[in-house]
């Protein structure tokens, strides 16, 4: 009687074990995992402020650079103009040089492309004389 008692006392006392131990460690260790699980994600969204800081920096001064281009070429226009004015020989060539000075500046718009008005657009069948059979004919492409 004792070795039956025994045979099911042992496995018995390792599951109340087992089931006490699998419990202290289950309230132990999630603990740890949604803390290093918050960190990533602190982490990743450092890293995404980060960026998009960068990115308006890098716009900014994208808009300051184009800034100081437009006022650099208009510097340029104004010292061309201003060597026309000063440096051109007589009034003709005054005008001709302040001419083409502006009109590089102003732009004209390109004229569309309209495409031809006696082009006929394709068929997607086989045109016939008046008289003659159509495709759907049974007499069609036949030699009498």
């Amino acid at each position: 009687m004792e070795h039956s008692l025994l045979v099911w006392l042992l496995p018995t006392l390792a599951l109340v074990a087992g089931v006490a131990i699998g419990f202290l460690v289950a309230r132990l260790l999630p603990n740890a995992a949604p803390n290093r699980t918050q960190r990533q994600l602190d982490d990743i969204q450092e890293r995404f402020d980060n960026y998009q800081n960068e990115v308006v920096t890098h716009f900014n001064s994208t808009a300051t650079l184009v800034k100081k281009l437009t006022q650099s070429y208009q510097e340029v226009q104004d010292h061309l103009a201003e060597g026309a004015n000063r440096l051109a020989l007589d009034e003709l060539t005054r005008q001709r040089l302040l001419a083409a000075l502006h009109s590089e500046s102003v732009q004209t718009p390109r004229e569309r492309l309209t495409p031809p008005r006696d082009q006929e657009p394709p068929r997607d069948y086989a045109p016939k004389t008046p008289n003659a059979p159509g495709m759907l004919d049974e007499q069609y492409g036949l030699k009498k």
